[in-house]
């Protein structure tokens, strides 16, 4: 087999997921020049240098904006979107902006790393398809049905259902993201909206960030069933990292954490006050590490079930305060990579899990936008 350098440079990871965008806005205004991602950096777990060790040839930057925005979500989404742009402009000999699977590899050519756009949260076209069709002539290309908290038209994974799935409404916005183009992204939503999406869509979906409920039962992984309908459809999830989704222990300690959350009153949906809540647990009962090797269980169990064809990674780098031992940051790409070779992937495995399954996916979703 050849080095894992050559695997890489051939094929680099596309990465499905990074909230690098609103971490800057936390830290300090998205002022890029008091914060150089261009070198290499503490705050964060990602910056140009580490995605170059990495091996990250393109990133879906996440345009997120919480629930919580309320009536300010369209102008937020609208700033996280300035953002991208104002990152890209400021290394312009690093970075290239993509919006196609053409695109991507034209950055390649010229040896930057493609920016990709994701926006993660149907409460973020404000039930207007008139700002989803906008967010898409931005460059934003998948829209992730819901976030933590139902939308009207969508039930969330973490949230108490309503609808069952999706409503005539959410199926009518599922249609115009294949007219137009703007990939579905099914991260976040509950396993009936899964299922929903996937009778209604004639493109390819993604899962941007989610990994295998088998392996852990947190409600934001993906069911076998689902899984198994990814060949048919032609879509991709996009195992991540997140501790809480890759290990049961882990999974089991934040449960406790959030049955204490409730019992003082706080809503487990709002991250900051249930983080607050699970650090003073922390001191109480400490949490239980994740490692590398759980998420190769989640990579090689969604391998087995949805097909070699239908599996990337989406790493949640700077979504969350912390990653499994051995994946603390965006270098640790090649860790991961090794120890799925030394587990019997062959590189034209890596290849597809790294790139080209994402790259089919977009194509795919271009050309069923092409016929309608």
């Amino acid at each position: 087999m050849s080095d894992l350098s050559d695997v890489l440079s051939g094929h680099p990871v596309i990465d499905g997921h990074n909230d690098l965008l609103w971490a800057l806005r936390d830290l300090n205004g998205y002022d890029l020049a008091a914060y150089d991602v261009g070198e290499r950096q503490t705050q964060t777990q990602t910056d140009l240098p580490r995605l170059r060790d990495g091996g990250v040839g393109a990133q879906f930057w996440s345009v997120f904006v919480p629930t919580q925005e309320g009536e300010r979500s369209v102008t937020s989404t609208l700033e996280q979107i300035d953002a991208a742009y104002a990152l890209v402009a400021r290394y312009p000999d690093q970075l290239a902006l993509a919006t196609t699977a053409d695109e991507v590899e034209q950055a390649w050519d010229g040896d930057r790393i493609a920016c990709l756009m994701g926006a993660e949260g149907g409460h973020q076209i404000a039930g207007s398809l008139a700002v989803l069709r906008l967010y898409h002539r931005l460059g934003v290309r998948y829209l992730t049905l819901t976030h933590n908290d139902n939308v009207p038209w969508a039930d969330s994974a973490t949230d108490e259902p309503v609808l069952g799935g999706l409503s005539d409404e959410g199926r009518a916005v599922v249609a115009e993201m294949n007219r137009i183009g703007m990939i579905v992204d099914l991260s976040h939503v509950s396993a009936d909206t899964m299922r929903d999406a996937l009778d209604t869509t004639t493109a390819p979906v993604i899962f941007s960030h989610s990994s295998a409920y088998a392996v852990c039962d947190h409600p934001r992984n993906v069911p076998d069933d689902v899984l198994t309908r990814l060949a048919g459809n032609g879509g991709t999830c996009l195992v991540t990292f997140v501790p809480r989704f890759v290990n049961q222990a882990v999974r089991d300690w934040s449960l406790e954490a959030e049955q204490r959350a409730v019992a003082e009153g706080v809503d487990p949906r709002d991250l900051p006050a249930l983080m607050a809540v699970e650090q003073a647990y922390q001191l109480e009962r400490p949490c239980p590490p994740a490692t590398l090797g759980d998420v190769v269980s989640h990579l090689d169990h969604v391998r087995e079930v949805a097909g070699i064809d239908h599996i990337g990674l989406g790493g949640d780098y700077d979504g969350v305060d912390w990653l499994p031992e051995g994946l603390e940051d965006v270098s640790s790409y090649p860790r991961l990579l090794a120890a799925l070779r030394e587990s019997g992937w062959s590189d034209a495995d890596l290849a597809r899990l790294t790139c080209r399954n994402v790259l089919r996916t977009m194509r795919d979703v271009e050309d069923v936008a092409r016929t309608l």
